[in-house]
């Protein structure tokens, strides 16, 4: 990536695709794959897929954490690519692969040795039958998180060089892998829960493994060799987590938001409950292909940023938020139309059928106008390190309006679900009118990341 081509541009129209879609790909397959997971275990029983969803709550929790520790590693390399200096992106790379590693053993430690516990505090005095299930499914899912934090950690060190198809395919590899051993371990073998848990231990560590294989080459921009050799450097170290820990507070606060609003739902009748989890996956599988255009945009700021071309940075930030943008109008669009489908294939009663369809109606015409400034450029100004304005103004706008004004309009003015989604109309708004004053202001671009 970055070779010139027939403009000054650091990255082509052509170069751009070839970062762009492996991402918008794997995180589609990556959501769908997750869809089909959940259909498989909630075929072993109710206790099984409440267990899951309980367990996962947290998982998301902690994987998301490790996500957000190797974009800080994305940042930190692709800037030294953007300089040309392959030695100090390597040696980036590798004390990012060893801090992922403590951390994340560190916190499967914690997990396994407090699973009990930790289960009952959070979740309190749930069924025999759905506490047993949860403790044996976090115990496999614990033991994988130091390989799904290195595998996290593998795939940042090659988007920061501009190769995202290789993540991508062991990605859609290592999903089909999950979903063949749920079908063997549940259907064959019939170890219900446990075996759910086994085949996405089994996938995640297949993915650390060859990723860290691939890794290995020494021809590529960055290699990661000599594991054994790996001492930690302190000043690169607080470096990488500068950048990640800001955008891993960001997401903590994101999914504990999250859990507030369920439990604002949860007193408003199984029929708006099924309404809001079915928006909720629609209105996910509508951003998702942006998502990964905001993702991609990290590399490419990254980049001009590190080879000093501070105006191409900006350029991008706009082409790609252009881009984004009519991916969204389609997104919302192509979502729209299925959404009645879905609803009479997933067996929803009448009622939360019709109201689904008037949320998701009201997500397609507020989406596209206010979504994508509240969320892409935001991208590019965490690429030039400026992470902590963006988790400052995305924790407020969080609890200030998503959570405290759809608690409100809830308890308050009796409003059903739709009061969610004007609680998160609002935050996209106030976050997209901050974000584009400070990107128009240019400070983002005061920060010196290496």
């Amino acid at each position: 990536m970055g070779r010139q081509e027939q403009t000054n541009h650091l990255f082509s129209n052509r170069d751009l695709r070839i970062l762009l879609v492996p991402l918008i790909v794997e995180q589609i397959l990556n959501s769908l794959m997750g869809t089909a997971d959940s259909i498989m275990v909630s075929n072993v029983g109710s206790a099984a897929i409440s267990a899951v969803s309980l367990v996962d709550s947290i998982n998301i929790l902690v994987i998301q954490a490790f996500y957000a520790l190797a974009a800080g590693g994305t940042i930190v390399c692709s800037q030294y690519i953007g300089q040309k200096d392959k030695k100090n992106a390597e040696e980036s790379a590798r004390q990012l692969s060893f801090v992922v590693a403590c951390i994340s053993s560190a916190v499967m430690a914690v997990c396994l040795l407090t699973r009990g516990p930790l289960l009952r505090l959070i979740f309190g005095s749930v069924e025999a039958d759905v506490m047993e299930a949860a403790q044996t499914y976090f115990f496999y899912t614990a033991l994988s998180f130091p390989f799904i934090a290195l595998y996290d950690a593998g795939s940042s060190i090659y988007r920061a060089q501009g190769n995202t198809r290789l993540p991508m395919t062991i990605a859609v590899v290592s999903n089909g892998l999950n979903i063949a051993g749920n079908a063997v371990l549940i259907w064959g073998f019939h170890l219900g829960v446990a075996g759910a848990a086994i085949a996405t231990l089994g996938s995640r560590v297949i993915s650390a493994v060859v990723v860290f294989a691939f890794l290995h080459n020494p021809s590529q921009e960055i290699a990661v060799r000599d594991y054994l050799h790996i001492r930690p450097d302190g000043r690169r170290i607080m470096r990488i987590l500068s950048l990640g820990i800001p955008n891993g507070i960001e997401n903590a606060m994101f999914q504990f938001g999250k859990l507030a609003i369920q439990s604002t739902v949860s007193t408003l009748g199984t029929i708006a409950i099924a309404a809001q989890a079915m928006t909720n996956i629609l209105e996910n599988l509508n951003g998702i292909a942006a998502i990964g255009i905001g993702i991609g945009m990290m590399t490419v700021v990254g980049q001009c940023l590190g080879a000093g071309r501070k105006d191409e940075a900006i350029y991008y930030i706009k082409k790609l938020t252009a881009v984004a943008e009519v991916v969204i109008i389609a997104s919302c669009a192509l979502v729209f139309l299925a959404t009645k489908p879905v609803t009479i294939l997933g067996g929803m009663e009448p009622e939360s059928a019709k109201m689904c369809l008037y949320m998701v109606g009201w997500i397609t015409v507020v989406k596209p106008i206010v979504w994508t400034l509240a969320f892409i450029p935001a991208y590019g100004m965490r690429a030039a390190g400026d992470v902590r304005f963006s988790m400052i103004l995305s924790c407020i706008s969080m609890w200030a309006f998503r959570v405290t004004l759809c608690i409100y309009l809830c308890r308050v003015h009796g409003f059903g679900p739709i009061a969610v989604w004007i609680g998160m109309f609002t935050d996209w708004t106030i976050r997209g009118i901050v974000f584009t004053f400070r990107f128009m202001g240019r400070r983002w671009l005061a920060h010196k990341v290496v």
